[in-house]
C-alpha cells in the first residue's frame, strides 16, 4: 500500500499521524502486506524531523500561515498576501509529488501544511482521509472538509461542526496514542524516577508543562506545595530552566514533607510508568494530553494555554469539565483557585475515582485501530 501523510507543525498534529503510519504498517504486515510511506510537511520542521527519525522519506513543500483578525483589512496584510501566495505554490508542488508518487490514499492530520497536499490530492483525484485531533474543527481542516475529504474526529461533538457534505460519511475514532503510554506500570514509577521520598500511602499529583515546563503552572503550583505536599506526593516536571527554583521552593519545609517533592527538568521513557503511578494530573489541555489521559482514565486538573490556536484548549478543557471528567482552571488561574480544585480529589478516593471512570468513559484508547479503519476503506483495501 501506498501512502502519502502530512500535517504538522506542532506535536498535536505530527505524533497521532506517526501512530497512525505504525499502526498502518503493523496492520498490514500482520496480513502479509508492505506500506510505502512518504511524508509531505514543510521545510525545516518537527515533522521533518520526526520523519527522519523514524525513517521515514519526506518531501517538502511550501506552505503558508493565514493571520486571523476580526478586521478583514488585517487579512489582506503583507504577510498574509506573502503567505497565501507560498500556499498556492504549495498546492501545485504537492500536485507534482502526489502525480510521481501515486498513493492509494492521502492522510492529512492537520495544521497548515495539510491544506495544499490535501487539495492537491483531491485534484489528482486521490482518496483523502483528514483526522481533527481536537473537539472543535480547526483552520486548514475546515478547508479540506469543504474539499471532499472522509473525516475521522476525536469526538461526538465535532460532528456538528462539519459541513453537511462531510458529517454523513464522518468516523468518530478518537486521537491515536502511542501504545507504550498505555502500558506503563505504577510499581514501576517512583523507582523509574529514583524518588526515594515517595509515600505509597498517600495519593501522587504529577505537574507537567509539556517538554519545556511551564510558567504559569510551575509557579502556581510552587505557591501551593506547603499544603500540597502534606496530602500527596508530587512528580513535578518544571522544564530546565525553572529545575533551581523548584528545587529551592520546599528547602525551608520539614524534611518529610520535602522528599515528598520530585523535581525534574524532564520525564523520558518513563512517561508511561509516571502516569500510571499518577492520581492526578495537572497539565496544559492540548488534544494530545486529552488524548492520553481519557485513554487511561486519570483525574486531572486542566490549566488550558490561553494562546492555543482558536482557544482550543479552553474548548477542550471545559468540555471535560462539563461532564465531570476533569476540573479545569479556565478563567482565574491562580494557587486558591488550583486549591478549590484539587482539595476534593485528594481528600476523597471516591470521588477522584468517579472523575477518572467519566474521563475513561471520554477515552478511546483503540483511535489509532480506528483511524487505520477509515485510511484502508479510504483507500479500498
Amino acid at each position: 500500500m501506498r501512502l502519502i501523510v502530512t500535517g504538522g507543525g506542532t506535536g498535536g498534529h505530527t505524533y497521532p499521524a506517526l501512530t497512525a503510519v505504525n499502526a498502518l504498517r503493523s496492520r498490514l504486515e500482520a496480513q502479509g502486506r508492505g506500506l510505502e510511506v512518504l511524508w509531505v510537511g514543510a521545510e525545516d520542521s518537527l515533522e521533518g524531523r520526526v520523519a527522519a527519525a523514524n525513517e521515514i522519506p519526506f518531501h517538502a513543500v511550501a506552505t503558508g500561515k493565514v493571520r486571523r483578525s476580526a478586521n478583514p483589512l488585517k487579512l489582506v496584510s503583507p504577510a498574509n498576501i506573502r503567505d497565501m501566495g507560498n500556499a498556492l505554490r504549495g498546492v501545485f508542488q504537492s500536485r507534482r509529488v502526489v502525480s510521481d508518487f501515486r498513493p492509494d490514499v492521502v492522510l492529512a492530520t492537520g495544521g497548515y501544511v495539510a491544506v495544499p497536499v490535501g487539495l492537491a490530492a483531491r485534484l489528482r483525484g486521490r482518496p483523502l482521509v483528514v483526522h481533527e485531533q481536537t473537539v472543535l474543527l480547526g483552520l486548514a481542516n475546515r478547508v479540506l472538509a469543504r474539499a471532499g475529504a472522509r473525516m475521522a474526529v476525536t469526538s461526538e461533538s465535532t460532528l456538528e461542526l462539519l459541513p453537511g457534505s462531510a458529517r454523513a460519511s464522518a468516523v468518530v475514532t478518537g486521537n491515536p496514542v502511542r501504545p507504550e503510554v498505555l502500558e506503563g506500570k505504577a510499581e514501576r514509577g517512583a523507582e523509574g524516577l529514583g524518588f526515594e521520598g515517595h509515600d505509597p500511602d498517600l495519593p501522587t499529583v504529577y505537574v507537567t508543562g509539556g517538554a519545556q515546563g511551564s510558567v504559569q503552572i510551575n509557579t502556581t503550583v510552587r505557591a501551593l506545595l506547603p499544603w500540597l505536599l502534606e496530602r500527596a506526593n508530587v512528580v513535578h516536571q518544571c522544564g530546565e530552566a525553572n529545575l533551581d527554583d523548584l528545587r529551592a521552593a520546599t528547602r525551608d519545609l520539614d524534611p518529610e514533607l520535602a522528599a515528598r517533592h520530585h523535581v525534574t527538568a524532564f520525564v523520558g521513557p518513563e512517561l508511561p510508568d509516571v502516569l500510571a503511578l499518577a492520581d492526578v494530573v495537572i497539565s496544559r489541555s492540548g488534544a494530545g494530553t486529552i488524548a492520553e489521559l481519557t485513554a487511561l482514565g486519570k483525574a486531572a486538573v486542566f490549566i488550558p494555554l490561553a494562546s492555543s490556536a482558536g482557544d482550543e484548549q479552553r474548548h477542550n478543557a471545559r468540555h471535560l469539565q462539563e461532564a465531570d471528567a476533569a476540573r479545569a482552571l479556565l478563567d482565574e488561574v491562580s494557587p486558591e483557585r488550583l486549591r478549590e480544585k484539587l482539595e476534593p480529589l485528594l481528600a476523597d478516593s471516591e470521588r477522584r475515582a468517579a472523575v477518572a471512570e467519566k474521563a475513561r468513559e471520554h477515552g478511546k484508547p483503540d483511535a489509532a485501530d480506528r483511524l487505520v479503519d477509515v485510511v484502508l476503506s479510504a483507500g479500498g483495501a
